[in-house]
Protein backbone atom coordinates (compact mmCIF):
# COMPACT_ATOMS: atom_id res chain seq x y z
CA UNK A 1 0.00 0.00 0.00
CA UNK A 2 1.14 3.39 -1.25
CA UNK A 3 0.39 6.98 0.20
CA UNK A 4 0.16 9.81 -2.62
CA UNK A 5 0.15 13.41 -1.52
CA UNK A 6 -0.15 16.55 -3.30
CA UNK A 7 -1.17 20.44 -3.19
CA UNK A 8 -4.79 20.75 -4.47
CA UNK A 9 -4.03 24.13 -5.57
CA UNK A 10 -7.81 24.97 -6.98
CA UNK A 11 -10.51 23.46 -4.22
CA UNK A 12 -13.64 23.72 -6.07
CA UNK A 13 -15.05 20.57 -5.86
CA UNK A 14 -14.07 19.62 -9.41
CA UNK A 15 -10.68 17.70 -8.87
CA UNK A 16 -11.11 16.06 -6.53
CA UNK A 17 -15.44 15.75 -7.35
CA UNK A 18 -16.47 14.62 -3.49
CA UNK A 19 -20.44 14.54 -4.26
CA UNK A 20 -23.03 11.93 -4.63
CA UNK A 21 -21.47 9.46 -2.01
CA UNK A 22 -18.39 8.70 -3.96
CA UNK A 23 -14.55 10.66 -4.22
CA UNK A 24 -13.35 10.94 -7.75
CA UNK A 25 -10.09 11.61 -9.41
CA UNK A 26 -10.74 11.86 -12.91
CA UNK A 27 -8.43 14.90 -14.23
CA UNK A 28 -5.28 16.54 -13.57
CA UNK A 29 -2.38 14.60 -11.40
CA UNK A 30 -1.79 12.37 -14.66
CA UNK A 31 1.19 10.43 -12.96
CA UNK A 32 -0.91 9.77 -9.84
CA UNK A 33 -3.66 8.81 -11.79
CA UNK A 34 -1.03 6.40 -14.09
CA UNK A 35 0.34 4.98 -10.53
CA UNK A 36 -2.01 4.49 -7.78
CA UNK A 37 -3.94 0.97 -7.38
CA UNK A 38 -6.78 0.02 -5.89
CA UNK A 39 -5.88 0.09 -1.83
CA UNK A 40 -3.64 2.95 -2.05
CA UNK A 41 -4.33 6.60 -0.21
CA UNK A 42 -4.02 10.12 -1.75
CA UNK A 43 -4.24 12.57 0.07
CA UNK A 44 -4.46 16.50 -0.68
CA UNK A 45 -3.51 19.51 1.26
CA UNK A 46 -4.48 22.69 0.98
CA UNK A 47 -2.69 25.81 -1.39
CA UNK A 48 0.03 28.27 0.80
CA UNK A 49 -0.38 30.89 -1.62
CA UNK A 50 -0.62 33.71 0.43
CA UNK A 51 -4.15 34.45 -0.75
CA UNK A 52 -5.49 31.28 0.29
CA UNK A 53 -3.26 30.38 3.36
CA UNK A 54 -3.77 26.76 3.84
CA UNK A 55 -0.92 25.03 3.46
CA UNK A 56 -0.16 21.68 5.87
CA UNK A 57 -4.47 21.60 6.17
CA UNK A 58 -6.09 18.62 4.72
CA UNK A 59 -8.74 19.30 1.83
CA UNK A 60 -9.31 15.32 1.31
CA UNK A 61 -7.98 11.76 2.08
CA UNK A 62 -9.54 9.00 0.12
CA UNK A 63 -8.71 5.17 -0.38
CA UNK A 64 -8.29 4.27 -3.87
CA UNK A 65 -11.39 1.40 -4.45
CA UNK A 66 -11.38 1.02 -8.16
CA UNK A 67 -10.00 2.60 -11.55
CA UNK A 68 -11.72 3.22 -14.57
CA UNK A 69 -11.31 4.01 -17.79
CA UNK A 70 -12.97 7.18 -19.10
CA UNK A 71 -15.25 5.39 -21.17
CA UNK A 72 -16.30 3.10 -18.48
CA UNK A 73 -16.88 6.19 -15.99
CA UNK A 74 -18.84 7.80 -18.75
CA UNK A 75 -21.73 5.32 -19.22
CA UNK A 76 -21.34 4.04 -15.34
CA UNK A 77 -24.97 4.66 -13.80
CA UNK A 78 -23.16 5.37 -10.33
CA UNK A 79 -21.62 8.51 -11.58
CA UNK A 80 -24.34 10.14 -14.11
CA UNK A 81 -24.82 12.53 -11.82
CA UNK A 82 -21.06 13.77 -11.93
CA UNK A 83 -21.60 15.16 -16.06
CA UNK A 84 -21.45 19.05 -15.63
CA UNK A 85 -24.35 20.95 -15.94
CA UNK A 86 -23.08 24.39 -15.83
CA UNK A 87 -26.09 26.36 -15.02
CA UNK A 88 -26.76 24.25 -12.62
CA UNK A 89 -26.19 24.23 -8.90
CA UNK A 90 -22.31 24.87 -7.56
CA UNK A 91 -22.18 20.75 -7.26
CA UNK A 92 -23.44 20.25 -10.51
CA UNK A 93 -21.56 23.12 -12.09
CA UNK A 94 -18.32 21.23 -11.08
CA UNK A 95 -19.12 17.69 -12.48
CA UNK A 96 -16.02 15.94 -13.62
CA UNK A 97 -17.08 13.22 -15.68
CA UNK A 98 -15.59 15.04 -18.63
CA UNK A 99 -14.67 13.00 -20.93
CA UNK A 100 -16.69 10.74 -24.11
CA UNK A 101 -15.88 9.36 -27.02
CA UNK A 102 -18.33 8.72 -30.09
CA UNK A 103 -16.57 5.93 -31.26
CA UNK A 104 -14.05 4.16 -29.33
CA UNK A 105 -11.24 4.13 -30.57
CA UNK A 106 -11.13 7.71 -31.17
CA UNK A 107 -10.74 11.59 -30.56
CA UNK A 108 -12.06 12.52 -26.91
CA UNK A 109 -14.75 15.18 -27.02
CA UNK A 110 -14.99 17.14 -23.76
CA UNK A 111 -17.81 18.15 -21.79
CA UNK A 112 -18.45 22.09 -21.17
CA UNK A 113 -16.80 22.04 -17.56
CA UNK A 114 -13.89 23.58 -15.37
CA UNK A 115 -11.57 22.61 -18.04
CA UNK A 116 -13.54 23.62 -21.09
CA UNK A 117 -12.67 27.35 -22.67
CA UNK A 118 -14.13 30.33 -20.98
CA UNK A 119 -17.29 29.94 -24.01
CA UNK A 120 -17.75 26.59 -23.03
CA UNK A 121 -15.60 25.31 -26.08
CA UNK A 122 -13.14 22.31 -25.81
CA UNK A 123 -9.74 23.27 -24.40
CA UNK A 124 -6.93 20.87 -26.48
CA UNK A 125 -4.53 21.98 -23.49
CA UNK A 126 -6.59 20.29 -20.53
CA UNK A 127 -7.83 17.53 -23.18
CA UNK A 128 -4.34 16.78 -23.90
CA UNK A 129 -3.08 16.25 -20.47
CA UNK A 130 -6.07 15.04 -18.58
CA UNK A 131 -6.26 12.27 -21.09
CA UNK A 132 -2.90 11.17 -21.70
CA UNK A 133 -3.44 8.76 -18.69
CA UNK A 134 -6.93 7.30 -19.20
CA UNK A 135 -7.72 6.50 -15.78
CA UNK A 136 -10.01 7.48 -12.97
CA UNK A 137 -9.46 7.21 -9.52
CA UNK A 138 -13.20 6.18 -7.24
CA UNK A 139 -13.30 6.22 -3.74
CA UNK A 140 -16.55 5.14 -1.75
CA UNK A 141 -13.92 5.28 1.45
CA UNK A 142 -13.28 8.56 1.84
CA UNK A 143 -13.44 12.25 4.04
CA UNK A 144 -13.42 15.89 2.16
CA UNK A 145 -13.44 18.79 4.88
CA UNK A 146 -12.49 20.97 1.45
CA UNK A 147 -11.81 24.94 3.26
CA UNK A 148 -12.73 23.82 6.79
CA UNK A 149 -9.69 20.81 7.18
CA UNK A 150 -8.24 20.12 10.43
CA UNK A 151 -3.94 20.67 10.24
CA UNK A 152 -2.19 17.67 8.85
CA UNK A 153 -0.41 16.61 12.25
CA UNK A 154 3.76 17.61 12.03
CA UNK A 155 4.45 14.12 13.67
CA UNK A 156 3.36 12.25 10.30
CA UNK A 157 7.04 11.53 8.72
CA UNK A 158 8.54 8.96 7.04
CA UNK A 159 11.76 7.40 8.17
CA UNK A 160 13.95 9.85 6.24
CA UNK A 161 12.15 12.54 8.23
CA UNK A 162 9.87 13.76 5.06
CA UNK A 163 6.31 15.41 6.31
CA UNK A 164 3.61 13.99 4.17
CA UNK A 165 2.04 17.59 3.04
CA UNK A 166 4.05 20.03 1.04
CA UNK A 167 3.76 23.82 1.39
CA UNK A 168 3.55 24.97 -1.84
CA UNK A 169 3.32 22.75 -5.19
CA UNK A 170 5.01 19.33 -5.53
CA UNK A 171 3.21 15.54 -4.86
CA UNK A 172 4.93 12.39 -3.24
CA UNK A 173 4.67 8.48 -2.55
CA UNK A 174 5.07 6.98 0.39
CA UNK A 175 5.84 3.08 1.53
CA UNK A 176 6.83 3.15 4.59
CA UNK A 177 4.32 0.84 6.05
CA UNK A 178 4.89 2.20 10.24
CA UNK A 179 3.63 5.67 8.53
CA UNK A 180 0.32 4.26 6.70
CA UNK A 181 -0.56 3.10 9.64
CA UNK A 182 -0.16 6.19 12.09
CA UNK A 183 -1.61 7.71 8.69
CA UNK A 184 -4.58 5.66 8.77
CA UNK A 185 -5.28 5.85 12.10
CA UNK A 186 -5.34 9.80 12.54
CA UNK A 187 -7.71 9.81 9.65
CA UNK A 188 -10.15 7.71 11.36
CA UNK A 189 -9.71 10.16 14.42
CA UNK A 190 -11.41 12.84 12.35
CA UNK A 191 -14.63 10.96 12.59
CA UNK A 192 -17.04 9.61 10.41
CA UNK A 193 -15.98 9.37 6.48
CA UNK A 194 -17.78 11.16 4.10
CA UNK A 195 -18.34 14.74 2.74
CA UNK A 196 -17.47 16.98 6.07
CA UNK A 197 -17.48 20.56 4.26
CA UNK A 198 -17.46 22.84 1.44
CA UNK A 199 -14.75 23.50 -0.90
CA UNK A 200 -12.36 26.35 -0.22
CA UNK A 201 -13.68 28.50 -3.24
CA UNK A 202 -17.02 27.66 -1.94
CA UNK A 203 -16.49 29.41 1.09
CA UNK A 204 -14.64 32.82 -0.36
CA UNK A 205 -15.56 33.14 -3.88
CA UNK A 206 -19.21 34.04 -5.53
CA UNK A 207 -20.15 33.28 -9.07
CA UNK A 208 -23.16 35.37 -10.27
CA UNK A 209 -24.23 32.28 -12.52
CA UNK A 210 -24.01 29.43 -9.87
CA UNK A 211 -26.21 28.94 -7.39
CA UNK A 212 -25.64 27.00 -4.02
Amino acid sequence: MSLYTYVVRYDSGFAPNPFYGFCTLATCKPKIRRYAKVGDWLLGSGSGDKKIGRAGYLVYAMRVSEALSFDEYDVDPRFRQKKPYRTGSRKQSCGDSIYFRKISPGPWSQRDSFHSLPDGSANPKHIGRDTSVNRVLVSDHFIYFGGTGPSVPTSLKDELGRRIVHSSVGQSRFDDAHLLEEFECWVRSLGDMGYRGPPYEWLHLRRSNVTT
